[in-house]
């Protein structure tokens, strides 16, 4: 891996720095520059008033953004459900996948089955993908184990993918997911035992960063991920929730009650859960993969969170089932045309509302003291992130003040 530069002056940008200046979100330098020591921004401005350093870096008037944030992932899984694609596209309703062995469950095996080294090889191409679209800071979530041993050994997988490659990684416990087949009809049980067993292994072993769950009438109830809230509570540990994807169980209302960071999907969230939000400070995070994929309809209310002052991030929840969507770009542009979200929201929500989604604050922002994650872009305007579906745009990407191969 390459090492941080120390003292390095990157001249001739166009920053988009994020901090919002006279109504502009986007608080852009047209000719900017930046010093970068110990792996942090020491000091931004105007380039004519940057000061003199032998070690330079010409951004040729390349545009330069925070690194982006990828905040809703589950990158790390065996196998994956191309069969189950196309046996969708061919009319197949879901119980027939699901006798075919499909689903979840399908995931879910081919998860237990696979070893560390198998998760790591096939998670890595994944990543790769991410991080040539500039992701910088990628969350991962673990959920396709459903007991203890799998759960623990994707988490440790992610710690991994943070080492293998240049990237900023967050891990997420997400074993409260679905119900695994041994439980079939006992969910409370399996919540007890995501309690008691599964959830303090991954904390003990020092694996888990945030709690999530998938409250849904597919999943768990808004009592039963309540209890694995108060559990999470109990260990320091903050929470997120999947929520309202595919009706309104008021899950969004409850989280609100645990200040959880975000509140991902949010199709069916009605004005007492946008409100709840606002309340909270909890960050919606914007899935249009998931939305695509399933052929929804129901798109979530972009203009209610605008207006209550709710900040949006937008992700790519990558997984192998319901959005296998590996470009953070594609997710931005989804976001648009599917949405209606502007060019300068997705921007905004794949950089610095992405940050706050994960409880993180020293990045998502061009500024002096905050983490030297950039990407640097061949665009004429940063509009066009979210324009070009299938476009790599990324000429480089720094993390932690550390050039990364694009």
């Amino acid at each position: 891996m390459n090492s941080p530069q120390n003292d390095l002056l990157i001249t001739n940008a166009r920053l988009a720095t994020m901090n919002s200046v006279d109504g502009d979100p986007l608080g852009v330098l047209d000719d900017g520059a930046m010093v970068i020591s110990d792996g942090l921004i020491t000091w931004i401005g105007a380039a004519p008033n940057a000061p003199f350093m032998d070690n330079r870096l010409d951004a040729e008037g390349a545009w330069i953004t925070p690194g982006l944030i990828d905040c809703h992932s589950h990158v790390v899984y065996g196998g994956n459900r191309a069969g189950e694609f196309a046996m969708r596209l061919e009319g197949a309703g879901y119980e027939e996948i699901a006798r075919a062995g499909g689903g979840i469950v399908s995931t879910v095996s081919a998860t237990r089955a696979a070893s560390e080294d198998d998760l790591l090889k096939q998670a890595l191409p994944r990543v790769d993908a991410l991080m040539a679209s500039g992701v910088t800071t990628l969350e991962i979530k673990s959920g396709y184990g459903l007991n203890a041993e799998t759960e623990c050994r994707m988490l440790d997988v992610a710690r991994k993918i943070g080492r293998e490659r240049q990237i900023n990684v967050s891990t997420t416990f997400l074993g409260a997911h679905a119900l695994p087949p041994e439980f079939t009809g006992q969910e409370d049980a399996y919540i007890d035992l995501v309690i008691s067993d599964m959830l303090p292994a991954a904390v003990d072993a020092g694996l888990v960063d945030a709690v999530d769950a998938f409250c849904e009438g597919i999943a768990f109830s808004p009592a039963q991920v309540r209890r694995v809230f108060e559990a999470a509570r109990d260990l320091g540990l903050p929470v997120k929730l999947h929520a309202e994807q595919l009706s309104d169980l008021k899950g969004t209302v409850m989280a609100a009650d645990f200040g959880a960071l975000s509140v991902d999907h949010l199709e069916y969230v009605a004005q007492d859960g946008v409100d709840a939000m606002a309340a909270s400070g909890s960050v919606a995070v914007i899935l249009p993969g998931a939305f695509y994929y399933l052929h929804e309809t129901q798109k979530p209310p972009i203009q209610a969170l605008r207006d209550a002052g709710v900040s949006m991030a937008v992700a790519t929840d990558a997984n192998p089932g319901s959005s296998p969507v590996f470009s953070i770009l594609s997710a931005m542009n989804m976001a648009c045309v599917l949405f209606d979200m502007t060019t300068t929201e997705t921007l905004v929500g794949a950089t610095i509302n992405g940050a706050h989604a994960l409880g993180m604050y020293d990045r998502g922002r061009l500024a002096t003291g905050m983490r030297a994650d950039l990407a640097c872009w061949h665009v004429g305007d940063v509009a066009e992130l979210s324009y070009a579906m299938g476009a790599t745009p990324l000429a480089w990407s720094m993390v932690g003040g550390a050039m990364v191969n694009a």
